[in-house]
């Protein structure tokens, strides 16, 4: 197994390619076809064509939530955070921008709203996010207060404030379970009409919950990239959503992810046997993939683990021929931008090489 460093996942992306809106209508954008060696140009519209009766397509259902705040330190100094994972009792982990440090039991004022307590770092004192208490005079958890108060969080690529259409487009017509700071975009792609066809198609669903965290985003530092420590999210799979990945199995169907959450998702479960709990799966040429046979991705960050993920799965130089395509033809990259059709790679190795899991 070749020994990848993060060089090997960096390239020379033009900034204009990199979308800051959506299309007008979610099945508008453009699918490279990569899963044979041959590229292929397609329109997203032309999926039900690469797929076949008895292949299921497995979706991410989680929620994009209002998680950033502006608040303010009893010292009048300027806050933000961005709410990565609620707990009971009405705390919440979340980062924080601040421009001194404060110390542990400070009251904030967010949203000149309700007050938000630092009751430490986390998930230890060396931790880079926070564990507050929100306290609310009208009793309402903080999901609600996000509902009424917080932010859209759009990625930190997407250079403007979140607008009125983002609530909308930057969520899956079949987002249902509330927590994620950042969107599982390549579902972002389907619309009711295209998840209609393909079923009367004979193509069956399933759907996990992945809390996509803004370590989603965090960047690979080390040269060594098995030095990379990655973040935990939190998901579920369930039991309906396993008996189908097993019927689809048994009928010789293929189980296609749309989107690396739903990779992480399920292979975690797999590795794991664990329906339900954290995850913080690096998944890097050298990994053996057990359950999924095509992927449904958007373009990635460079030198990023979503990158090195569609490497493992594709093959790292047929990775970089469809990126090399995808620049020289225009393709729309990251969230807002257009997606790609991957099937495994028949050469995947025979151990589990490449895996860090919870």
């Amino acid at each position: 197994m070749n020994a990848y460093t993060l060089s090997d996942f960096d390239f020379e992306l033009p900034a204009h390619l990199i979308a800051q809106h959506p299309l007008p209508t979610r099945t508008a954008s453009r699918l490279l076809d990569g899963s044979g060696q041959n590229v292929i140009d397609r329109q997203f519209t032309d999926l039900p064509q690469l797929l076949n009766a008895g292949d299921l397509l497995v979706f991410n259902d989680t929620q994009v939530v209002k998680a950033r705040f502006w608040g303010e330190k009893p010292t009048g100094g300027k806050v933000e955070l961005l709410v990565e994972r609620v707990l009971e009792g009405n705390q919440v982990i979340a980062h924080m921008r601040v421009s001194k440090k404060m110390r542990d039991g400070a009251v904030l004022r967010v949203a000149d709203a309700f007050d938000a307590q630092l009751l430490g770092r986390w998930p230890d004192e060396t931790g880079s996010m926070f564990r507050l208490r929100f306290d609310d005079l009208q009793g309402r958890d903080p999901y609600a207060l996000m509902q009424a108060y917080g932010d859209l969080p759009l990625p930190p690529y997407i250079e403007r404030q979140a607008g009125e259409a983002d609530s909308a487009r930057y969520q899956t017509v079949f987002a249902k379970t509330p927590g994620a700071v950042a969107a599982p975009t390549a579902a972002l792609h389907f619309d009711e009409d295209l998840l209609l066809a393909l079923q009367r198609q004979g193509v069956a669903l399933a759907y996990v919950t992945l809390h996509v965290g803004a370590g989603t985003f965090m960047p690979v530092k080390s040269e060594d990239i098995n030095q990379h420590a990655m973040h935990h999210e939190r998901y579920w799979v369930p039991e309906g959503t396993q008996q189908a990945i097993h019927a689809c199995k048994a009928r010789g169907g293929r189980v296609v992810a749309v989107g690396t959450t739903t990779v992480r998702t399920l292979e975690s479960w797999a590795l794991s046997s664990q329906a339900e709990g954290d995850t913080n799966i690096f998944i890097r040429p050298g990994f053996q993939f057990r359950l999924i046979d095509a992927l449904i991705t958007n373009f990635h960050l460079p030198k990023s683990t979503l990158l090195m993920l569609v490497s493992a799965f594709t093959g790292y130089t047929h990775m970089h021929r469809l990126y090399r395509h995808a620049i020289a033809a225009h393709y729309r990259f990251f969230s807002y931008g257009d997606a790609m059709f991957l099937t495994r790679a028949s050469t995947a190795p025979a151990n589990g090489a490449g895996v860090d899991s919870a």
